[in-house]
């Protein structure tokens, strides 16, 4: 029988969730299969995701049909459709929850992306959709911007799990990590139990290389000065995002180690952990590699290691299963990333990293609105035409 390299990569100390959810896939059995037997742990859901998977499929039109029955508008009646979803797919991961002592098992859903720049309306979702769903292995994905963060912050003292989603930056990661310790030390403050809560800080992975790799592809056609500077722009294309993670983790390790200049007095993480609070573990999100000259499994083979997650679309999912190359290196090569990342400044290449970042963010989350409005305008087609005349 073939090696599943995804087992393989659990005993490396990262865990592997699944970025993709529909109906069929859970009534279909093939779910608590990828769950039960092919090492998936965990699934991640976002407005493009749900609106594959509601948009041109009859599985939902009973449901929808009973909404339209309650006087539901359309808004409920989607929410309803993946409420349900929701709620079936953290029941088949419960066990997986339960096993691994709340540090795998969950499902993410998006607080509507429509409310990314506002904080309180954050807020209020994000508890909203937490009691409604009314699981424990519930996780809200909640946009790393700066008005995400205080209500990552408050909906971490509130008890919610937490994905922390559209991080490309390291400085966002770094941010995004402290938020979850305010958000601990608060909720400690008050006297509650900090032990079951669980947060995952979404870094992404390819939307930079192929940002980046299109600017240099640009460069390259206009014409370089000599083949010195034509070699400097070869040499980053398709390094950059894997060397921004290395970089990320490196900051993980000592924000957990206390050692950041944001906690001179040290032991901040070391006391909450004392208390049984979990890691904030970094989560390799966009690692769908989006050029074809490159492996389709890069964005998993290089940044294999402990407490970390890699979340994988089900063509990933399958081709890591048959030929990753499982070995630990999110710590290799850490002098080189940082390296790469200094040598964008340099005249002949000359990336702005700050700017690429800033601009992924405010495509990122037009890159949710834009579906899930797409997925409204579909559903409220389709009321119109399952309605009684």
């Amino acid at each position: 029988m073939a090696t599943n390299h995804l087992l393989e990569i659990k005993k490396c100390g990262q865990s592997i969730w699944m970025d993709n959810l529909s109906r069929d896939i859970i009534q279909s059995g093939e779910l608590k299969n990828l769950v039960e037997n092919q090492g998936i742990s965990g699934i991640t859901s976002n407005p493009a995701i749900f609106e594959k998977a509601i948009a041109g499929n009859a599985i939902y039109d009973a449901d929808i049909e009973a909404g339209i029955r309650a006087g539901l508008p359309t808004y409920k009646i989607y929410e309803s459709l993946i409420f349900a979803d929701i709620r079936n797919a953290c029941d088949i991961l419960r066990p997986v929850y339960e096993a691994s002592n709340r540090l795998d098992g969950y499902v993410s859903i998006e607080v509507p992306p429509t409310i990314a720049h506002d904080t309180q309306a954050t807020i209020n979702e994000a508890r909203r959709y937490f009691q409604e769903i009314g699981r424990e292995n519930l996780m809200i994905k909640i946009p790393g911007t700066e008005s995400g963060l205080p209500a990552v912050e408050q909906a971490i003292a509130d008890g919610i799990n937490v994905n922390i989603t559209l991080l490309f930056s390291v400085e966002s990661y770094i941010n995004t990590a402290w938020a979850y310790i305010r958000g601990l030390e608060k909720r400690l403050a008050e006297g509650k139990d900090i032990s079951k809560i669980a947060s995952v800080a979404s870094f992404f992975l390819s939307r930079i290389d192929s940002n980046i790799d299109a600017k240099i592809d640009a460069k390259l056609a206009k014409g370089v000065d000599d083949i010195s500077q034509e070699a400097k722009l070869k040499a980053v294309k398709g390094k950059v995002a894997i060397a921004n993670a290395k970089i990320a983790y490196q900051e993980y390790k000592k924000i957990i180690e206390s050692v950041s200049e944001a906690a001179p007095q040290g032991g901040r993480w070391q006391a909450l952990a004392a208390k049984g609070a979990k890691v904030q573990r970094l989560l390799w999100a966009s690692t769908s590699t989006k050029d074809p000259n490159y492996s389709d499994v890069m964005y998993v083979d290089e940044l294999i290691g402990p407490d970390t997650v890699n979340t994988l679309p089900p063509s990933t999912i399958k081709a890591c299963a048959d030929h990753c190359d499982v070995a630990n290196r999110v710590e290799t090569n850490v002098e080189e990333a940082y390296q790469l990342i200094e040598s964008l400044k340099d005249p002949d290449i000359n990336i702005n990293i700050d700017a690429v970042m800033d601009e992924l963010l405010v495509e990122g989350i037009d890159k949710f609105v834009q579906p899930f409005q797409s997925l409204m305008n579909s559903l409220e087609e389709k009321v119109k035409v399952l309605s009684p005349v």
